[in-house]
């Protein structure tokens, strides 16, 4: 990666990082001061860990009764006072709330285990001590989290027999296909992450390691880095989760840049549990933000009805509602669907012909945009990015486009890409983009995915294909779709050696076509 990437990793996490801790610990830090009945206790985790939390309890709890126990374990970075804007108004509905700083970071004890055996440990140790020292009901016990919180929520609920319901927000249930989606690294993501944790906590020697190999790109590393993922994604053990019956609501946004919303679909659809899932505008933890502020929030009051219901029985009709709940990006309403399968209605194919031969190694001006700047400008003033299409050289970026359509084309799920790839190297990246293109040939970025392979023999042609990631994005009638290939994106590393060429083919026998899921128009 050399010198230019691992200063790209420090300032672009330097920056984001300090933006978002800011913000959060002076936007919550008045609630701390201000939250009635907040105890701020020491609780002894897994080997001795102290942990640092605070509880909650509902107003006038004397003993003689027994609340439902949320436990919310801290967001990867954040301080202990993330979430008491919303403990105290789940305090207030009747629950014993705690939160925790999770192992490694601020004042809690132990190394970052990044959602290891370690932290779910922990969080059985948390739910010990609350029944052990607060009014909490044993048979009753949810959890919720934000980013990290919702891996390790998902991670004890299939470990731990007592959680009966969960709230994974912005969170991840299969880690490498969050980070390492297409062979590729999130290189941005990455660094975010990376430069997060030197700043609030201490990372494992083992985190070391593998944020390393990981920026290196050592493929003798590899399987020994995807073991590592696999051992700390819910996806592994969604049997267990299942057997064990929790409820679960999993929320993310679309454009979310560390852990895309494939992966949450993909493992919603295993679940046989009772179960929801909401997507929304938005980026890594966007959707959930104003809520830790105690502003009116979806995503926060829909978490509490998932709980009032799950745990408290309250009869809220949200076991009636469709499980599916969408948000396009470019529409207000949300919309309602049975299951994850059914978002996409039918599919448009769109073909790609000629034989195309592109250059790497140069950004085209095709690409999805900064980590978090980018689909927050889209959630917030629906501002995607964009490409210039006339403009894109195509010495540089491959180009197809369909012809304009005469009905708008609501796009829902996920488009996939079949083409066949001649490289002239063995390693290799593509990054591929669908563009919304009005009538000035101005494209608003709607998906992109990214691709890496490894070990193919130069000018032996072979067949890639890749989803992109998941969407919901009306296209206006009178605009086309265009997908786009280049070799360069800023959010990602490349493998492309110096001088390297890609060409694409359609061989009659096994054409090449992008495959555009659409819901019901």
């Amino acid at each position: 990666m050399g010198h230019g990437r691992t200063a790209l990793r420090a300032s672009a996490a330097g920056a984001v990082s300090a933006a978002l801790l800011a913000g959060s610990v002076v936007g919550l830090a008045p609630a701390a001061e201000a939250a009635p009945g907040v105890r701020f206790v020491d609780i002894t985790g897994d080997g001795g860990t102290v942990l640092k939390a605070n509880v909650l309890t509902p107003g006038g709890a004397d003993g003689s009764h027994r609340y439902p126990l949320l436990v919310l374990p801290t967001s990867w970075g954040l301080p202990q006072v993330e979430y008491l804007a919303q403990a105290r108004e789940l305090a207030d509905s009747g629950y014993v709330v705690l939160t925790y700083n999770v192992r490694g970071f601020w004042q809690s004890g132990g190394r970052i285990e990044v959602a290891g055996p370690p932290d779910t440990a922990d969080a059985s140790r948390v739910i010990d001590w609350a029944l052990a020292h607060t009014p909490a009901d044993p048979e009753h016990i949810g959890m919720a989290g934000v980013s990290y919180g919702a891996g390790i929520s998902l991670l004890t609920a299939a470990h731990d027999k007592r959680v009966r319901a969960v709230a994974a927000l912005s969170g991840w249930a299969d880690l490498i296909d969050s980070i390492y989606s297409g062979r590729t690294q999130h290189l941005q993501a990455a660094a975010v992450l990376d430069g997060a944790a030197t700043l609030t906590g201490r990372e494992s020697p083992e985190l070391r390691d593998i944020f390393d190999n990981l920026y290196t790109s050592n493929l003798s590393k590899e399987q020994e880095m995807v073991d590592w993922g696999r051992k700390r994604s819910a996806t592994t053990y969604v049997d267990q989760l299942n057997e064990n019956g929790a409820a679960v609501m999993l929320a993310n946004a679309w454009g979310d840049t560390v852990f895309p919303a494939n992966q949450y679909a993909s493992f919603y659809e295993k679940l046989t549990v009772p179960k929801r899932l909401e997507l929304r505008p938005g980026d890594h933890a966007t959707p959930e933000l104003t809520g830790l502020f105690g502003l009116p929030n979806d995503v926060w009051t829909d978490t509490r009805r998932w709980f009032d219901h799950y745990l408290r029985g309250v009869g809220n009709g949200v076991d009636r509602e469709q499980p599916v709940r969408l948000k396009s990006r470019t529409a207000g309403a949300y919309e309602g669907y049975p299951d994850w399968k059914s978002v996409t209605a039918t599919r448009r194919k769109l073909a790609l012909t000629g034989s195309p031969t592109i250059h790497a190694n140069v950004d085209s001006g095709a690409d999805g945009g900064i980590v978090f700047l980018s689909s927050i400008l889209d959630q917030v003033a629906r501002l995607p990015p964009t490409a210039s299409l006339p403009l894109l050289p195509r010495r540089w970026a491959a180009v197809w486009q369909s012809e304009r359509y005469g009905a708008a084309q609501r796009v829902r799920g996920t488009a996939t890409l079949h083409t066949t790839l001649t490289p002239t190297g063995e390693s290799g990246t593509l990054i591929a983009y669908l563009y919304d293109v009005g009538p000035l040939g101005i494209g608003k970025l709607v998906t992109h995915a990214p691709w890496t392979w490894h070990g193919r023999t130069p000018g032996e042609p072979f067949a890639v294909d890749l989803d992109l990631f998941s969407t919901a994005y009306d296209v206006p009638a009178g605009h086309r779709l265009a997908l786009v290939v280049d070799t360069v994106d800023p959010l990602y590393a490349e493998h492309n050696p110096s001088g390297a060429q890609l060409t694409f083919s359609s061989p009659s026998d096994d054409p090449s076509y992008v495959s555009v899921p659409l819901g019901e128009q």
